[in-house]
Formats: structure tokens, sequence, C-alpha cells
């Protein structure tokens, strides 16, 4: 099981936020490069970058610290990025800056001609990232709830060549409030490829629960909140899931 650091980019900085709220945003590092640097040395193997701004925006806004982020970091362990990637152009941009990974969101809802073209043109390197609430799909950062069901659209996105889908229960995340893990092993069933859990992960037992299920096709969490205020110590969590993943 791969625990996977979050570091979510405001205006340049590393932050939080609460059920994706902007101006909730609690500021955890002004040096987003030496906070990916610390979670390489703490023995992550992989990071997730979001451009909080260019989410928003549907547009780069953080472009220059992610590649500062990823030149930091990319011979060590593949980055994941997401936040604002709405044209084939920006994928190969940052493709080509290092990034391994490159995640789809609203636009693969809104837009799935799109999604299904990055899967064509940059095969082995698009994540889907789906929002949901109570299994139907949020977008816009998570402002607008769609009627698209969630275990639907990710087996067709599944069709189209995605390598993942990260799922992330949006009632949850950054409330430190658990893991919904039975939506997340009815979304990891549903599919061949694998689920990253993503939303609420506030303690050990959190990972324990999602070791337990890790035979579903659950091959990582992402963790920001927890491990940034503490209740949760990200290299004494790597080791446990390894251990249990052994």
């Amino acid at each position: 099981m791969l625990l996977i650091p979050a570091i979510d980019l405001k205006d340049g900085h590393c932050v939080r936020l609460k059920q994706g709220e902007m101006e909730g945003a609690t500021v955890f590092s002004e040096d987003p490069v030496a906070m990916a640097r610390h979670w390489v040395d703490q023995g992550a193997r992989r990071l997730h970058l979001v451009d909080l701004n260019g989410a928003f925006a549907g547009k780069p806004k953080n472009e220059a610290v992610i590649q500062s982020i990823v030149r930091a970091v990319s011979d060590d362990i593949p980055v994941q990025l997401g936040g604002g990637i709405r044209d084939l152009d920006t994928i190969e941009r940052y493709l080509d800056d290092g990034v391994s990974y490159v995640i789809i969101g609203t636009a693969a809802v809104k837009n799935p001609g799109f999604l299904h073209d990055a899967c064509s043109a940059f095969g082995g390197h698009i994540i889907v990232g789906l929002d949901a609430k109570e299994g139907k799909v949020a977008v816009d950062g998570w402002s607008k709830m769609t009627g698209h069901d969630v275990i639907d659209l990710a087996r067709k996105f599944e069709d189209y060549g995605v390598e993942a889908v990260i799922y992330t229960d949006i009632g949850r995340d950054g409330m430190l409030s658990g893991v919904n893990v039975e939506a997340t092993v009815r979304l990891a069933r549903a599919l061949r490829i694998p689920v990253i859990a993503s939303g609420g992960i506030a303690a050990m037992t959190d990972i324990e629960q999602l070791c337990a299920v890790e035979g579903e096709g659950i091959m990582g969490a992402i963790t920001g909140r927890a491990i940034y205020e503490g209740t949760l110590d990200f290299q004494a969590a790597q080791a446990r899931a390894d251990a249990l993943s052994a």
C-alpha cells in the first residue's frame, strides 16, 4: 500500500483545504520544494501535487513551483499532478517537465472526448480523479453535483485506458473524519485498474483499514492534513502499511 503525501499549491504555498473551500486554506509551508524533499526523506515513494489555483482557473497557475518540485524529486520518485489540466498541450508540457502522471478530474467528466484523446496520446501517464458524494460525481472544485454514478463513469474511463482512479469522498476530505472504506472498496471491485483512496485519512487505524482491503484493488492512499497536523506519522504509517502488505 502506497501512502502518497499531498502537496496542494495555492499562490506558491503548500496549503490544505477543508472540503475544497479556497477561503479556508491553511498554509503549512511557504517552501513547497523543501516540503517535497521532506516527504522523500521520510520515505515517500510517490508525491501528489495539486495546482489549486489552476483547478479553479481552468489553466496552470503554479507551474514554476511545480517545475521546481519535480526537478528536486523526480530522480527519486514519481510525481502525479492535477489541477487545471484542460488540454493536450498542457499535459505534454508537464510530462516534458518530468511529471510522471497527469490527473484529469472535472475535464474528464465534462469533456470525455478530451480524456479519451489524452489516453490515446499519452498512454500510461493519465490518471482520472473522481470526486463523489453519496455515489454521485462532483465537478468544478466540488461546487457542482452531477447526476453521474461514480462506478458507471469509472468503468467508462477504464475502457479509455486510464492508469488508475483517484477516488475522493468529498464529504470527508480535509476533515480528518476517516476514509469511506466501503465506498472505495465498492468502486475498486467494479474495476480492473487500481484505485487510489483519498479524503479523510486521520490516523493509523485508517491505514490499517485500507491495508485490510488492499487485495480488492486499492493500490494506495493520498494523505494531506493528517501528516501536516501530526495526527499521522507518515514514516510510521508507511512502515506499518509495508508490514501489513508483506
